[in-house]
């Protein structure tokens, strides 16, 4: 691969960098943002604000009004997004919002795209991806699912528990994964608002940057319609690695930002802080630590970009995105 990023992605990624400098770390400190995370309030404000700076979702295609950045670029992009913690909000390209456009870009059907996708590209809804369940439910092993799909006729009954929803409070629209009878994974596209779906409350969690916080999830006989699948009935499995393999490594693009701004505060107080005659940073021990957390990120981000350069060739990358997340 080619490290040498081109002329017109670092200018992309000098706008990103003074976009959060300038219009977002002014917000860290906002009432708005709680407990389980940004208001809804604070999300709009800080979209438009991406809007009028032409860096709303640029992980999405250019059909559908993004920039269509390839996975190096989004690499680039996201990790000075994520200097910030509300600077992935600001973008739209958060967690799971940035997971659900690239699945429904890559399996949704054109109706689909147009009720569901480009509202949520343009900024105005949110989403959730209701996986992961209590135990002995799915986890980290999606063919664990509890959730049941059963057939009546027009669609499908979904019925089961899933927890730890991202965005789930306040979302627009959930990708459900359910079992069917044969044994197989299925993924529904559900409005929130449809009957049968229950938010029974948000999880406490030591994060507070994902708006709609962690949800628990109830679904009592929700009718899907057929229409509503999302892909092929029975390749739920095959399309939950279509979506995160990709969206495991962005989480460690927009990380590794904010693991740089942690660096830059120590850096910056090691220069400033006086002991003993002299500043810290000319202190052996602090140094070292300090060259070692360079390292240490430079490791990180060139994991990501290599694992982003394979998937921009096709592959698969399930187990390169996953030791990029260790790493």
């Amino acid at each position: 691969m080619d490290f040498q990023l081109s002329p017109e992605l670092l200018e992309l990624r000098d706008r990103v960098r003074s976009f959060i400098a300038e219009e977002v770390i002014p917000l860290e400190n906002d009432p708005r943002a709680g407990a389980h995370g940004p208001s809804e309030a604070l999300r709009k404000e800080l979209v438009e604000r991406a809007r009028v700076a032409g860096l709303l979702t640029p992980h999405a295609s250019v059909e559908m009004g993004g920039m269509g950045l390839s996975h190096v670029s989004k690499a680039v992009v996201f990790e000075e997004a994520g200097y910030s913690w509300l600077g992935p909000t600001a973008l739209n390209i958060h967690a799971p919002d940035e997971g659900n456009i690239h699945l429904m870009e890559e399996v949704g059907t054109p109706a689909q795209k147009e009720r569901w996708l480009r509202p949520q590209v343009a900024g105005a809804t949110r989403s959730c991806f209701a996986m992961t369940e209590p135990s002995p439910g799915a986890g980290a092993d999606p063919s664990m699912l509890l959730t049941t799909a059963k057939a009546d006729g027009t669609g499908y009954l979904i019925n089961g528990t899933k927890w730890f929803i991202t965005g789930a409070d306040g979302a627009d629209y959930a990708i459900v994964m359910a079992r069917m009878d044969d044994g197989s994974a299925t993924m529904f596209l559900m409005d929130m608002d449809q009957p049968g779906i229950t938010l029974e409350r948000n999880m406490d969690s030591m994060d507070r940057c994902f708006t709609g916080g962690h949800g628990v999830l109830r679904f009592d006989n929700v009718h899907v319609p057929a229409g509503d699948v999302l892909g092929e009935v029975g390749k739920g499995f095959r399309y939950a690695q279509v979506r995160l393999a990709p969206a495991r490594l962005t989480h460690c693009m927009r990380w590794l930002g904010q693991a740089r701004r942690a660096q830059d505060a120590a850096l910056g107080y090691a220069a400033q802080r006086q002991a003993f005659g002299k500043p810290l940073a000319e202190h052996e021990g602090v140094g070292f630590m300090l060259a070692d957390n360079d390292m240490d990120l430079q490791t990180c981000r060139l994991h990501i970009w290599h694992t982003a350069w394979m998937l921009d060739q096709g592959e698969k990358c399930n187990f390169e995105s996953s030791r990029a997340k260790v790493v």
